[in-house]
């Protein structure tokens, strides 16, 4: 299944026919200003709160997808991992993740591309999902959308009894609720 690189996309990004274990990520496009590659919706005491990684110039002339660089003048990695720790300190797998997840928001990735692909990864691992990650190598201008019709199942939430249920939240609010028993 082809999909484009994004950054701790939601569900529906994992749905994938039951015998596709292989994610192919299309890294042979351009960067999409105003796109999940570099922003991710979760939970927060005060609602949906979106995380938005800074990009260094240049990533609107048609740089390609590897080429895009992020940018470090705000210590938006402390932010974001704040903001990770605040809405899912209390969640029952929160301390199981926490260690391994911050140290991918520490290691200052200089490429917008690794850095989605380590926290990919990491979801992956964790979840326990037997998908591969592949890259493509030419540019497939046909739809990322997922084939897979998909409908968000209900689980419990960190928040859920202030705002109800929120689908479309990332895939990390579903690792950090449900550990390896995330419903897809």
């Amino acid at each position: 299944m082809l999909r484009h690189i994004a950054y701790l996309p939601p569900l529906e990004w994992f749905a994938l026919p039951e015998q596709d274990t292989t994610i192919t990520l299309e890294a042979m496009e351009h960067y999409q200003k105003g796109s999940s590659r570099n922003r991710c919706l979760i939970a927060g005491s005060n609602g949906v709160q979106r995380l938005s990684i800074p990009l260094e110039k240049g990533k609107h002339q048609q740089t390609p997808i590897r080429s895009v660089r992020i940018a470090y003048h705000d210590n938006w990695p402390m932010v974001h991992w704040r903001s990770i720790q605040s809405a899912y300190g209390n969640a029952p797998f929160f301390e199981y993740y926490a260690d391994e997840l911050n140290a991918i928001y520490t290691s200052k990735p200089e490429f917008l591309f690794d850095f989605n692909v380590s926290l990919l990864t990491f979801v992956l691992k964790k979840a326990k999902w037997p998908r591969n990650i592949v890259f493509s190598d030419a540019y497939a201008p046909s739809p990322l959308e997922p084939i897979v019709p998909y409908t968000p199942k209900r689980y419990p939430q960190v928040f859920e009894d202030r705002f109800g249920f929120q689908p479309g939240l990332s895939v990390l609010d579903a690792l950090m609720c449900c550990g390896n028993n995330i419903p897809l």
